[in-house]
């Protein structure tokens, strides 16, 4: 049964003693002991919001400037998907769920803080006269405090943030998953930390903390512990101590409890650079969709990347220019070499690292035009998947195998390399060259290739990377050039096939072909051009030119890396 308010304040927290009702709403002193950077647990926060910082949390938030900042953006998303009822898991003062019951929303208010709940309900009764249906629950046990499954259910004010154990994570957004309808959504937002986290701390100070005269700093950042300040203006002081959830982080445990598709939004936006954003916010379905259906589930990247080479100016630049068979970085002998040549060479050195029979199982992921597969199923007699998100560049890879005699021994299927359309342990070998880069979600990418690959089997691969000493603002036109917010580096490949049980048995460093490439391909671009004008549009060969130039520079000057890398399950 639902607690009240009065049941609140008359028994305190869960299970604890009975405690004065006007020191419970009204306690001012926080308590971390003595010493604050210690506290990482996930129980904690609910004496963190002591009576005197609750009362002052509107004054952080300012109720109508946070209305005017976020506008419609919660509740389209919920009418887009037919909501009708919502559980709010971290009410906290009752904006979401007051500005829900305006909206028509069947809402039930739940929050972990009885602190937190006496000011929604009260807030409710003054913002429109609303009686606020109000739950004191624990996220780990969600289904025993709160009864009933929602449409949806929203998470929202970087509340996730206070759960310090990766159990607990799992555990909360279980019970989320699990209160769901079969078609529901959870909608879950955070910090960006990883801004914090890698660049230091600034705020826009315009969507979520926009009172005026407030501040909200960090006093404190380490992996494990984001502690911020909160200044008031009659100079009081308050402090949290907060969990620093990565995006990527919380968009895989969101995808291994089971929820299908993930949007994540920058301070409301769709599409943002990733540093940019105070806040993302991560909109789960649990709808279930079938292989057919998961081309919807693909990253904004991916997405993008697809509409790209499906474009007729991209398929004749990579046909006519960059060679039309390998659409990757080549190894040159010479700085005039033919494209072709120098691309065959790299293939040639990669399939020299593993051992390849006829038995042997491969799967090339962003395969392109299958250049490399039709080399390996012809010098080795294997069978090879081609995965590749252009449909127009498997339709020459379908044409050209044909053409080869090696349609028997090549597959080519439409798919990302997010949502491989594979078996577990369905392949010996994975192979990629120079298309993890365009994955807005690199961890779910290798930890696809790691599902599909079986016990010992090997993955050799390419990808334009950021040197590990190399600055964002380095990089700026090339991730401009291709609508990335980052790229990979050697440092990031390791540590995440380590993450996934692989061993990285080699990187050869090929770093310097990576700007003699480029500028080959340059030159070809700008000596043909005119012939190609009725083939590539003047607008795509200006950007590329561009583009290309940038990638020479960025080489030469040691910002980039690219090799061949070899890890091993």
């Amino acid at each position: 049964m639902a607690k009240s308010v009065d049941d609140l304040a008359q028994h305190g927290e869960r299970g604890g003693a009975a405690e004065d009702p006007a020191e419970l709403v009204a306690r001012e002193e926080q308590v971390f002991g003595d010493n604050p950077l210690e506290v990482r647990e996930s129980d904690h926060y609910t004496h963190e919001y002591v009576g005197g910082f609750v009362d002052k949390w509107d004054d952080l938030i300012d109720w109508k400037k946070r209305y005017e900042s976020e506008g419609r953006f919660f509740i389209d998303q919920l009418k887009a998907r037919g909501v009708e009822s919502v559980l709010d898991v971290a009410t906290g003062t009752g904006f979401h769920s007051v500005r829900l019951l305006e909206e028509g929303f069947e809402t039930v208010s739940a929050d972990g803080s009885p602190q937190m709940l006496a000011k929604a309900f009260s807030n409710g009764l003054t913002y429109g006269g609303h009686i606020l249906r109000v739950v004191h629950a624990d996220w780990r046990w969600l289904n025993r405090d709160v009864h009933g499954e929602y449409d949806a259910i929203i998470c929202l004010g970087n509340s996730f943030t206070h759960l310090f154990s990766e159990r607990d994570r799992r555990k909360a957004l279980a019970e989320f998953y699990a209160m769901l309808k079969h078609d529901g959504v959870l909608i879950i937002d955070q910090r960006n930390y990883d801004a914090i986290l890698d660049d230091g701390f600034s705020s826009k100070h315009t969507y979520y903390y926009a009172g005026d005269d407030v501040s909200a700093e960090p006093d404190h950042v380490d992996e494990g512990l984001a502690r911020f300040k909160y200044t008031f203006p009659d100079k009081s002081e308050f402090f949290l101590n907060m969990y620093p959830l990565r995006k990527n982080y919380v968009r895989r445990l969101l995808r291994e409890v089971g929820f299908q598709r993930i949007d994540t939004y920058g301070d409301f936006q769709e599409t943002y650079a990733d540093q940019d954003p105070d806040f993302f916010i991560h909109v789960a379905e649990k709808n279930y969709r079938t292989e057919e259906e998961l081309s919807d589930v693909y990253s904004t990247a991916v997405h993008t990347a697809r509409d790209y080479y499906n474009s007729e100016d991209a398929d004749n630049f990579y046909y006519h220019v960059w060679g039309g068979n390998d659409i990757h970085v080549g190894l040159y002998n010479t700085p005039d070499e033919d494209i072709d040549a120098a691309s065959r060479r790299t293939v040639e050195r990669m399939a020299s690292k593993v051992e390849i029979t006829p038995e042997t199982r491969i799967l090339d992921i962003g395969s392109g035009y299958g250049g490399a597969a039709r080399y390996l199923a012809k010098t080795y007699g294997c069978k090879v998947a081609c995965l590749n998100l252009s449909e127009v560049e498997n339709a020459r890879n379908v044409q050209f195998n044909e053409a080869a005699g090696l349609s028997e021994l090549i597959e080519v299927k439409d798919g990302s390399f997010e949502d491989i359309p594979f078996q577990d342990n369905a392949f010996d070998l994975v192979w990629s060259q120079d298309a993890i880069l365009h994955s807005g979600d690199r961890e779910r990418v290798l930890e696809e290739v790691t599902r599909v690959l079986s016990k010992g089997g090997s993955f050799v691969f390419t990808d334009p990377m950021a040197a590990d000493t190399a600055r964002k603002r380095d990089l700026g036109p090339i991730l401009d050039r291709l609508n990335l917010d980052t790229m990979g580096s050697p440092g990031f490949y390791r540590r995440e096939l380590a993450r996934l049980g692989l061993q990285t048995i080699d990187f050869e460093d090929l770093s310097s072909y990576l700007p003699v490439h480029y500028q080959r391909v340059l030159d070809v671009l700008e000596s043909r051009e005119s012939e190609l004008s009725d083939r590539i549009g003047e607008e795509y060969r200006t950007k590329m030119k561009r583009g290309l130039r940038a990638w020479v520079e960025s080489g030469n000057a040691g910002s980039l890396a690219w090799g061949i890398i070899h890890a091993r399950a």
